[in-house]
């Protein structure tokens, strides 16, 4: 049986053989790895969305964003056809490849801050570096109030007219 390479040679017309033939494999259209063929942008909306969907899952965030905008948001949920705000609290200023975020919070009374403010910042950091690729290179936390237990939530009372 004859040896593939040998297969492959070729022989001139003076019978000398000539080493085989390397080819190319097809990489498709284009050529090169398609994940480089364009270029993803991210929207600082998706970033505070992810951000603020995780803040909001650590033990101990209350709320997020100041009582102003807390108040405007209740307003805006109560309101047909309108959806709770999960970008309320947070800003993102979103890079080609960094992301830095702002956000402000609202904690249970009896919890660590401290404590609080770590947890936030591992899980929004997780999910952002997760879901989008982006590095963030910091993430600021405000804390705008202190939840006590016999307060009730900021909505603001119907108005009759």
């Amino acid at each position: 049986m004859t040896d593939m390479t040998e297969q492959n040679r070729t022989t001139t017309p003076q019978g000398d053989t000539q080493p085989p033939v390397q080819t190319r494999k097809a990489t498709g259209r284009g050529g090169g790895d398609p994940s480089s063929r364009g270029r993803t942008t991210i929207a600082d909306g998706v970033v505070e969305k992810i951000a603020g969907l995780a803040a909001r899952d650590v033990l101990g965030v209350h709320a997020m964003g100041s009582g102003l905008s807390r108040t405007f948001g209740a307003v805006r949920d109560r309101v047909p056809g309108g959806s709770k705000s999960v970008t309320r609290g947070v800003k993102a200023e979103v890079g080609e490849v960094q992301t830095a975020l702002d956000l402000e919070i609202v904690v249970d009374y009896g919890v660590s801050i401290g404590d609080v403010a770590r947890d936030v910042r591992e899980n929004v950091i997780t999910a952002v570096e997760r879901m989008t690729g982006l590095e963030v290179v910091e993430v600021n936390i405000a804390v705008s109030d202190v939840k006590l237990p016999e307060e009730e939530d900021e909505e603001p009372e119907p108005r009759l007219q």
